[in-house]
């Protein structure tokens, strides 16, 4: 079937390039192997979305409820050895959650209906590790897909295919037929599913062999259950912007060779071009001239409102600013992408207060900031080729101080390179230019009046379709309610017992300590100490090479007799989400001497990096 669909796609790409009208290619082209770079450039003009696709597009926030057996053992990835009796949320309320979410202005819920560790939130008939062998009996998913109806909220399913608890993981065949058991569930008795989540994680099963999923049988399956549904990450429909700190590219494409990972050819197709989720360049136009295939395959930014993923309360003081999350909302949806936010409910069962707070905060600005567009007929379509530019008059007296920009890509993204102009006491003066547009381009500069706008289309993949234009007055939100307090402590004079280890104790995360090699570092705290656990900085970007992913840790008071207190612990999820790692210990230790062993790191590159190395102490 997959061979058939490809030779049609070929067909009616070749005779696109030699016949006239505007032709588009849903979701996927082609290129043919005598096509030049014209003609390439012509293709990708006209690849667009398909209405799934575009409607998730246009929602451009969605919000993450990260629920489950961690949030109850303080962990973010769970072992799958916790028992279900641990899940006992006192005063569990769909309402509340919803309702929370829905004051942000977001227009889906996402929920972990299964984590790594393979606790269900639902009553699955499939496993004995869900919500049916837990103190609350009830049914999360149920609950929380009914709340989002009744608040006219979309709802869609998060489940990891990476399971910790469950004893067919590793042996593929029989672990895809569980996999796709428990999503038809999902699928089936919980009404409508607008998006299922799917990230990339795996690992080894108890038979010590790695699982490799039927992603196209998963697919298949979404496509037959909920055809409506757009799939993300693991699917092909939504790709992952590449970071977990809410940051989209200055040059976001949705039409990229980036092949999604159901596709049965994707490794060599990213491969020959050097290119994934992380890559800067997507969609530029010397990359997509030497691809052979290309997609519309928009990206969203995850991002959560807390340091981690689940519920934390020693993270109760480091909730997002509201000018961070504005921040955060110009950096995705204003840079052509859509919005993921993480909001994790409490041990309780609720949104916690001051993330409630912060979620109607930022409702509030987004509506009201966005309220009134100062551009006269703004929704005025155009169309322009490159070098043109189109006048638009602004109501008399305005303040403004941000620019939307906006095509019409269900008839594809053009727009390589614009230019903002405003008419300023007479002059002409540029308060904003980029590269693409797409859904939407959100620009900010200093407040100003002005008379008029030009906006200019320097190029352009034939003519770009510019559906709709606007000038705000935003205000600036200050940093009020957000807490830089850290939670461990770190001294110039602690030392290390073999090199100069003072980047990881100068309090400044910026700087990076770098071993040369996999030798344990022995920390000397100079003074006996008190500690209930360590903090480990990891280096602040993903990807960087060395960030440590498993360690021991030994602790001493004369260096000589050492306490074992973790033995192949891991750091969960810092790879993609490198914050702050806090680790507690189970009781009290008095310590000169730390001994902490990296057993494994990111790209297993043969050193280690640490941006700060703390003392828990209270």
């Amino acid at each position: 079937m997959k061979q058939s669909f490809l030779l049609m796609s070929l067909v009616v790409l070749m005779l696109s390039c030699i016949s006239p009208g505007e032709k588009y290619y849903e979701k996927h082209a082609v290129i043919p192997d005598t096509a030049s770079v014209d003609e390439i450039i012509d293709i990708a003009a006209r690849v667009v979305p398909t209405p799934n696709q575009l409607a998730w597009q246009q929602m451009e926030l969605t919000a993450f409820l990260h629920y489950g057996i961690n949030t109850y053992t303080d962990r973010e990835w769970g072992s799958g050895k916790e028992l279900p009796e641990e899940f006992n949320p006192t005063a569990f309320d769909a309402e509340q959650i919803v309702s929370s979410v829905k004051a942000g202005g977001f227009k889906l819920i996402i929920l972990t209906c299964k984590h790594h560790d393979g606790f269900c939130l639902w009553p699955s008939k499939y496993t004995e590790h869900s919500v049916k062998n837990s103190p609350y009996k009830g049914d999360v998913v149920k609950e929380i897909s009914d709340a989002c109806r009744r608040h006219g909220i979309k709802f869609g399913v998060y489940l990891s295919p990476w399971d910790r608890n469950a004893p067919s993981y590793g042996d593929s065949p029989r672990y895809n037929e569980y996999f796709i058991n428990q999503l038809t569930e999902l699928l089936t008795n919980y009404g409508e599913v607008s998006e299922v989540w799917f990230d990339g994680a795996c690992g080894e099963g108890p038979n010590g062999k790695v699982q490799v999923y039927d992603w196209q049988a998963v697919t298949e399956t979404i496509h037959r259950l909920q055809p409506d549904a757009v799939t993300a990450i693991c699917g092909d429909d939504i790709r992952w912007v590449g970071n977990e700190r809410g940051i989209g590219r200055e040059s976001e494409w949705n039409v990229t060779p980036l092949a999604p990972k159901v596709y049965a050819n994707s490794d060599a197709l990213r491969d020959e071009l050097g290119i994934k989720e992380t890559s800067k360049d997507l969609g530029s136009r010397e990359l997509i001239t030497k691809a052979k295939e290309l997609f519309w395959y928009a990206s969203e930014t995850d991002v959560s409102i807390r340091p981690g993923w689940f519920y934390h309360e020693s993270q109760d003081n480091r909730v997002r600013s509201l000018k961070n999350l504005v921040d955060i909302y110009f950096s995705s949806v204003g840079s052509n992408s859509s919005l993921l936010l993480n909001v994790p409910p409490t041990p309780e069962g609720k949104v916690h207060p001051i993330d409630s707070m912060r979620l109607k905060e930022f409702g509030d600005y987004i509506r009201n900031a966005f309220a009134k567009n100062l551009v006269v007929d703004s929704d005025d379509a155009k169309c322009l080729a490159s070098g043109d530019s189109a006048l638009y008059d602004i109501a008399e007296g305005a303040n403004v101080n941000c620019v939307m920009l906006q095509e019409d890509i269900s008839k594809g993204q053009r727009v390589e390179k614009f230019k903002v102009e405003l008419l300023i006491a007479g002059q002409w003066v540029c308060v904003g230019e980029g590269t693409t547009i797409g859904y939407k381009r959100l620009l900010r500069f200093p407040t100003t009046n002005a008379t008029k706008m030009r906006v200019i289309v320097e190029e352009s993949r034939l003519t770009a379709n510019i559906l709709r234009v606007g000038l705000f007055d935003c205000p600036v939100p200050g940093e009020e309610g957000v807490s830089k307090v850290k939670e461990y402590i770190s001294s110039t004079t602690w030392k290390t017992l073999d090199g100069d280890g003072s980047k990881m104790f100068d309090n400044d995360e910026a700087t990076i300590w770098q071993s040369d090699s996999m030798k344990p570092l022995i920390v000397d705290f100079n003074q006996l100490l008190t500690i209930k656990g360590f903090s480990y900085v990891p280096a602040g970007e993903v990807g960087v090479k060395g960030v440590v992913t498993k360690y021991r840790l030994s602790v001493s008071k004369d260096g000589q007799k050492w306490k074992r207190v973790r033995d192949v612990a891991e750091f969960e999820n810092v790879v993609n989400n490198p914050v702050t790692q806090n680790c507690r210990f189970d009781s009290l230790y008095e310590v000169r001497y730390l001994m902490f062993e990296p057993l494994e790191t990111a790209g297993n590159c043969g050193i280690y990096t640490i941006a700060e190395f703390g003392a828990i102490v209270k």
